[in-house]
Order: C-alpha cells, then sequence, then structure tokens
C-alpha cells in the first residue's frame, strides 16, 4: 500500500566533483541532511535536481543510492516523464521496481498533445504502476500548459493521478482554481523555489517540494502551519524570505543552492552540469553578504 504524500518533500540537488562526475558520498549526506531537517519525503530527478542531464545508468545508480540510503524512513518521490510516451512508462516503472514511493511526472515537452493526449500519456503510466502520481505543471521549462480543469480531470480520470505540484505562475490563483474544481480528490504540491510556500498551503495545499538549501525552515513553517499557528508560521516565513529570493533567480539559482550547500558542509562541491552557468564573483560576494547580514555561518 503506498504512504500519503505530505509536507516538505525536499528536491534533491545532484552532487558532482569538479570534473563533473556524481558524487556519492555527498549525496548521501545531502540525504542524512534533509532528514535530520525533518523532511516528510525526498524527491530525486526534479528539474533543479539535474536529471536530464544523466545518462540513464547515472539516474539508475542515483535511485539505488537514495532508496538504500533513505532505508523506507520517508517516501522517495522519482522525477520521470519523457517526451515519448513508452519512455516515460519504462521510467516509471524502472523507479518503482527500485523502490520509488511516488512518482512526480512531467508531460511530454517536445510535441505537446492536447488535453486528450495527455490524459492518455498519463493513464499509460498510471496503467504501469501501482504508486501514486504527482503531475507537474511546469510550464516555464517544459513549454506544456495544463487548465486547472484538465488537471482536474486527470485527478477523476486516471487512478493514480492523486496529487499534482503546481508552478505555473501565479501559483495561488491556479492552486485555488483547482481545488475549487477538485477539492481533496487531490493532493496540491507548490514549488518555485517556496518563494510562495505559506500562500500556496493557505490556499490548500498539502506540502512544498523544492530544494531550498535550508530545509529546516521550510519544516519549520510547515510544522507551525499544521499546528494552526500562521502567526509563528509567518514569522518562519518572512526571516528566510529574502534567500528564498535570491536563491529563486532563474538560470542561477541551482548554482546558489548548491553553493549555499558546500557552504553548510552538506556536499563537497557546488558544481553544476554543463550547459548550466556557474556562479560569478560577484554573486558569490552577494551570498555571502547575505548570509552574513541574516547571521548565519558561512
Amino acid at each position: 500500500m503506498s504512504k500519503e504524500i505530505y509536507g516538505v518533500c525536499p528536491i534533491l540537488a545532484t552532487p558532482f566533483d569538479e570534473q563533473g562526475r556524481i558524487d556519492e558520498d555527498s549525496m548521501r549526506s545531502l540525504i542524512e541532511f534533509e532528514l535530520r531537517a525533518g523532511a516528510h519525503g525526498l524527491t530525486l530527478f526534479g528539474i533543479a535536481g539535474e536529471g536530464f542531464k544523466l545518462s540513464e545508468a547515472e539516474r539508475d545508480r542515483l535511485t539505488q543510492i537514495v532508496v538504500e540510503q533513505v532505508n523506507a524512513r520517508v517516501p522517495v518521490i522519482v522525477g520521470s516523464g519523457a517526451t515519448g510516451t513508452d519512455t516515460a512508462v519504462m521510467l516509471a516503472q524502472k523507479a518503482e521496481a527500485a523502490g520509488a514511493g511516488a512518482l512526480l511526472v512531467l508531460p511530454p515537452y517536445f510535441v505537446k498533445p492536447a488535453d486528450d493526449g495527455l490524459v492518455r500519456y498519463y493513464r499509460r503510466i498510471s496503467d504501469a504502476v501501482n504508486i501514486p502520481i504527482i503531475v507537474q505543471d511546469e510550464p516555464l521549462n517544459t513549454g506544456v500548459t495544463m487548465s486547472p480543469g484538465l488537471i482536474a480531470r486527470l485527478s477523476a480520470e486516471v487512478p493514480w493521478c492523486r496529487y499534482a505540484k503546481i508552478e505555473a505562475r501565479p501559483s495561488t490563483t491556479k492552486i485555488s482554481a483547482l481545488k475549487a474544481l477538485a477539492g481533496d480528490q487531490i493532493g496540491v504540491f507548490g514549488g518555485l523555489g517556496g518563494m510562495y510556500c505559506l500562500e500556496e498551503l493557505l490556499r490548500g495545499g498539502v506540502g512544498i517540494m523544492t530544494g531550498f538549501a535550508f530545509p529546516e525552515a521550510l519544516v519549520q513553517l510547515y510544522q507551525h502551519f499544521a499546528a494552526g499557528d500562521l502567526n509563528k508560521a509567518t514569522e518562519v516565513y518572512l526571516r528566510y524570505l529574502p534567500l528564498l529570493v535570491f536563491e529563486g533567480q532563474a538560470g542561477i539559482g541551482l548554482g546558489i543552492r548548491k553553493e549555499t550547500l558546500r557552504l553548510r558542509g552538506v556536499i563537497s562541491s557546488s558544481y553544476v552540469r554543463h550547459p548550466g552557468p556557474a556562479l560569478d564573483e560577484t554573486t558569490y560576494r552577494e551570498l555571502h553578504r547575505l548570509l552574513d547580514w541574516m547571521g548565519i555561518p558561512n
């Protein structure tokens, strides 16, 4: 029986060494760091996990490492989806066989089918697995726009489509529209670097799925919110908002996130695989200044 997916489910960065090779020790360190922070689940191969830059063998090895290291302490959510339906089905089946507790599934992002084609795509995946599917709505990177009505339809017609991750801006109003159509039939996660996480929870979200380098802050915020203490949740949100915004910069955000994790002693290198840009010296100085201003050792 699948576990319920909720709460803070960080997107794991993929650590590389300075030559661009996967750093398995840093991945294990990152997993323990996230679990110590109180993560309710861990997400592998999100967009910020650079999964699209990995070979099939690298994906298989990382999935094995994460499932092994987590050791069933929390659900492991594996990002899949592909430009071809057959490939998406294969990736989903491999993830389930490796021990994934759920799938984060992008729509096809080269040939972009209409709504009926997207329903068929997700149904083919659902028919091939026995774990929940999180429909990933991220039009900025995929170029695929999924309306609230379509996502509600997926939750009604495709058995394993029980969750959605909404990253279409503005995410808040889209979450409200989706919840108005589907209610509790679908669990909704926010992403977008966590910049709007409190408002997304207020709109009916069940959790936060992003790779922010201070996961303990998101866990504290979520716990206060779940306990009904909106004032304390807001205090945590406002304290970390400058870092959420700084890390949320398009194009360089992943480099900032990885450098922050390196400064925190979690991973050994902040290397981002090409064509992701390396951070320039000014951005490094701005990050250190912001951490100093917030009283965070670096």
